[in-house]
C-alpha cells in the first residue's frame, strides 16, 4: 500500500468555476446567516442578562430547548410548517390573504431560516456571557448624562461586547460554512454550496481526488477564522 500526492484534483478545481462558485456561495451564505444571527442575538441576550436570576435560568433553558431535540427533527418541523401544504400556507389561505400557497420552502429564505435557527444559540451565549460581565454603572452614568438608550448601547455596550460579538460571528460562521443538510433539505436546487458538491463529489461522482482538493481547500479558508476565534478566545 502506497500514499502518492497528486495535484489534479487541485488543477480541477481552478480549470472549473464550478467549484470556485461553490465555495463563494457557501462563505457568503454563511456569513449572512452568521450576521442575521448576530443581529437576533443582541437583543436576546440583553434581555436574558438583565432578567431575574430565576428567570434567566428559564430563559437560557428555553433558548437550548431545540438542542434537545434531534437535528432532523428540527428540519422536518420547518419543512412541515413551510411546504405548500403546510401549516403556514393553511393559515394563510385560511383566513383569505391568499388564494394560493406561496412558494416558500426549497428557497434562499427557507435556507438561511434553517441556518439561523440551527446556529442561533452559537451566536447569544457568548454575548450572553459578556453582557454579565459588564459592570451594569457605565449604563447608569451614561444615562446620567443624558444619553439617549440606543446612544448608550452605541457608545458602551457595543465596544465592550465586540469581542463576544466577533466570537459568536466566527462560531456561525466557521460551521455554517460546510453545511450539507440545510441546504439538501430546505434550499433552491440551485443553491450549490461547498457542503452539496463536496457529498455529490464523494458520493455520487466517486471523484475522491478532486472531493479531497475541494474539502482541503475549503479548511485553508476556514484557518483564518478559526486562528482569530481563537486568539478571541484567549483574550483575558
Amino acid at each position: 500500500f502506497r500514499l502518492a500526492w497528486s495535484g489534479a484534483g487541485f488543477a480541477t478545481l481552478v480549470e472549473d468555476t464550478y467549484y470556485l462558485d461553490a465555495l463563494v456561495t457557501a462563505l457568503r451564505v454563511a456569513a449572512l446567516t452568521a450576521a442575521i444571527c448576530l443581529l437576533l442575538a443582541y437583543p436576546m441576550a440583553m434581555g436574558i442578562a438583565r432578567a431575574r436570576p430565576g428567570r434567566r435560568v428559564l430563559l437560557l433553558a428555553l433558548l437550548m430547548l431545540p438542542f434537545w431535540t434531534g437535528f432532523l427533527l428540527r428540519i422536518g418541523a420547518w419543512i412541515g410548517l413551510l411546504r405548500d401544504q403546510g401549516w403556514i400556507n393553511g393559515l394563510l389561505q385560511g383566513i383569505g390573504l391568499t388564494d394560493a400557497p406561496l412558494p416558500m420552502l426549497y428557497t434562499e429564505g427557507a435556507m438561511l431560516l434553517g441556518m439561523v435557527h440551527a446556529y442561533l444559540p452559537f451566536a447569544v451565549l457568548p454575548l450572553f456571557a459578556a453582557l454579565l460581565r459588564l459592570d451594569p454603572t457605565l449604563l447608569e452614568a451614561a444615562a446620567d448624562l443624558g444619553a439617549r438608550p440606543s446612544v448608550a448601547f452605541l457608545t458602551v455596550t457595543l465596544p465592550a461586547t465586540a469581542p463576544a460579538a466577533a466570537a459568536g460571528f466566527l462560531l456561525v460562521f466557521i460551521p455554517a460554512a460546510g453545511e450539507f443538510v440545510i441546504p439538501e433539505l430546505m434550499g433552491p436546487p440551485e443553491a450549490l454550496l461547498v457542503g452539496r458538491v463536496l457529498w455529490q463529489e464523494f458520493f455520487q461522482n466517486r471523484d475522491w481526488p478532486v472531493a479531497a482538493a475541494l474539502a482541503v481547500s475549503l479548511l485553508v479558508l476556514l484557518l483564518v477564522p478559526i486562528r482569530l476565534f481563537q486568539r478571541l478566545e484567549a483574550r483575558p
